[in-house]
């Protein structure tokens, strides 16, 4: 489980109840007519958006964003080495029974490309449009909960809207008891915009920037393997190309290996 969505979630949603009962009573935040304007009318704009076949991948993806795949560049990086050791001691044509038995199918169809022997511009382009279109496929997946976080406040506003003008209707000057209902109307008017605020920023926008972390984190995996690969075809040596691999890590991450090996001496 993503633990940090997790943790980031019981905090807001506790501070929010807190700081709900605090205030008052728990119940004075409960208007089901609200629910009804906020959830459904975000759920219907972000339906009218998309096609259903993207639609279909909502819960998909909530799912993927709670409980996230990890993608270690670090082991990608050992693959990568190890193959090319592998192409300059045995040759490339050795690299397709490794090939076959390679989980990651964007790491299998690199070294596959590699043991057709196809030229290195080659399989740069075809492995720059494998990359390019997943990154738009996981754009248009970000794009739902971006546009489910825009609309959600708006439709509590709606809400809001909607509540003020029925409010407003039913007020009557000349009555007393009308007038001092003016005060509980209004609460109720503005529950619709505290809905979508929560919808908006504890629900839609983490999913959608969870996923936004998950895709630059295969994308560093993948880029990794499309130089390795590369790398490979031009029959770099081993150790270089493990440098040149490493030198795509942040900072901190290539210092961890010189840390270990300087704690083993």
């Amino acid at each position: 489980m993503n633990i940090t969505w997790l943790i980031g979630f019981i905090i807001a949603i506790g501070m929010t109840v807190y700081g709900m009962m605090s205030g008052g009573e728990l119940e004075w935040f409960i208007d089901i007519p609200s629910v009804a304007i906020t959830v459904g009318g975000t759920i219907g704009a972000v339906i009218a958006n998309y096609p259903l076949s993207t639609l279909k991948k909502f819960g998909t993806l909530c799912k993927l964003a709670v409980f996230s795949p990890k993608y270690d560049p670090e082991k990608y990086i050992t693959d990568m080495v190890d193959y090319c050791k592998t192409a300059r001691q045995k040759g490339i044509l050795a690299l397709e029974e490794q090939a076959n038995a390679c989980p990651d199918p964007f790491m299998k169809a690199a070294l596959m490309l590699i043991v057709d022997a196809n030229d290195s511009e080659k399989v740069k382009g075809m492995l720059d449009d494998s990359i390019n279109f997943l990154c738009d496929r996981h754009e248009a997946n970000i794009a739902i909960f971006n546009r489910a976080a825009g609309v959600a406040p708006a439709f509590g506003m709606i809400g809001t809207l909607c509540g003020l003008i029925g409010m407003l209707k039913q007020m009557d000057p000349t009555d007393s008891n009308s007038a001092a209902s003016l005060g509980g109307a209004m609460a109720t008017a503005l529950v619709t915009t505290f809905y979508g605020c929560i919808l908006a920023h504890v629900i839609f926008t983490p999913i959608g920037n969870q996923l936004s972390y998950l895709h630059n984190s295969e994308m560093l995996c993948l880029q990794i393997v499309e130089e390795g690969t590369l790398a490979i075809i031009s029959g770099a040596n081993p150790r270089y190309v493990e440098e040149k691999l490493r030198m795509m890590l942040p900072m901190n991450t290539k210092e961890k290996p010189k840390a270990k090996a300087e704690a083993k001496s």
